[in-house]
């Protein structure tokens, strides 16, 4: 039987910090136009106690999606032959967005735009973008995979590439959440027993589907037509740990494994207090209560939210022996999971080669 296998990664992490007192000067407003009566300083330390985020990365104004989503598909590309990609797919959810003009540049695809700057010449090498919220890189290795146990392609390329730095309301505390970066990884066919096992996907549109959506300035004397990322954080809480467990856990009866199996929960880093809150509610479907150290890798305390590009960044500083007490081995399992507008959940679980 064909499997998948990942052969190469990489990732852009932007080279702009931004500290949590970059926002101490900003204006807050609530969702109802209302200032914030509490001190900024107040704001954020309550916010860094909710996320634990400390610092996030921003582009430069030269860089936009497209090109960081490049830089991170040269990384995953080393060695191997960009003109023998069968596809070649691109999780973003909002295009190239220009620093002083907040529009969404979809035409060409990033994928397509990716694809110019490899400087690919094989008309078969088909590029195609995944709007498909946080979760776009997960799903679009749940497509390759598919492309791949087909017979329709032997080697894709998967990106996530995300600005959110240039889609956020200053005037809104949940900005504080959002970074830029990107990740890829290339899926390869191989006939071992390992890669991808089983990837489950689910979408909760009837109520939930417009906990996150773009939307005008909380301040109403913002000046311009400008829309931003908005969400409804503390019920995206909610439903993130009631659901992403239950389909974690069917990912896993899938492939035929349970948590004590697993040696890496790589998560999207979205909200460190909510992602532990999820870590914990499964191990309590296992009626596992001693969690395992390091299990689960953060890097949302000094990356942020990238939106898409979390998941692949963090696999690739892991594979790269960037992150401290966090490694990988052969026939390791791994439980990849992710949450994003939609609501979409994605969880994929992964035997490496």
């Amino acid at each position: 039987m064909t499997n998948s296998i990942i052969t190469g990664t990489g990732s852009y992490i932007p080279t702009l910090k931004v500290p949590n007192r970059h926002f101490l000067n900003n204006d807050f407003y609530d969702e109802n136009g209302k200032k914030l009566e509490r001190s900024n300083s107040d704001i954020i330390k309550k916010f860094k106690e909710i996320t634990c985020i400390n610092e996030r990365r921003y582009v430069i104004d030269s860089l936009n999606t497209s090109d960081i989503a490049y830089e991170s598909a040269k990384s995953a590309l080393e060695g191997i032959d960009r003109e023998s990609l069968d596809y070649i797919i691109v999780a973003q959810n909002l295009g190239d967005v220009e620093p002083d003009n907040i529009r969404s540049d979809m035409i060409p695809t990033i994928a397509a735009r990716v694809k110019h700057k490899l400087r690919i010449k094989n008309p078969y090498t088909v590029a195609y973008d995944i709007p498909f919220g946080c979760p776009g890189w997960l799903h679009g290795m749940g497509l390759a995979n598919l492309h791949i146990r087909s017979g329709g392609a032997k080697r894709v390329l998967v990106i996530g590439a995300e600005t959110l730095s240039r889609v956020t309301d200053p005037h809104d505390v949940d900005s504080m959440i959002y970074s830029d970066g990107a990740g890829a990884a290339v899926l390869e066919a191989t006939e071992e027993d390992a890669g991808i096992l089983s990837h489950t996907t689910r979408s909760d549109t009837f109520e939930s589907a417009y906990l996150l959506w773009i939307g005008k300035s909380y301040n109403s004397n913002h000046g311009g037509n400008e829309l931003f990322i908005k969400m409804h954080g503390h019920e995206i809480y909610k439903y993130s740990v009631r659901m992403v467990p239950k389909t974690v856990k069917q990912s896993l009866d899938t492939a035929g494994f349970s948590l004590t199996d697993v040696k890496k929960v790589l998560i999207h880093q979205a909200n460190e207090k909510m992602d532990n809150a999820i870590l914990e509610r499964l191990f309590k479907l296992y009626n596992i209560k001693k969690i395992p150290e390091h299990i689960m890798p953060m890097t949302i305390s000094w990356l942020g939210n990238s939106s898409v590009a979390t998941l692949p960044t963090l696999l690739d500083l892991i594979q790269r022996g960037k992150l401290k007490n966090h490694k990988l081995r052969s026939e390791d399992v791994v439980v990849f999971a992710s949450v994003g507008a939609g609501m979409n959940i994605n969880s994929m679980v992964y035997r490496m080669p």
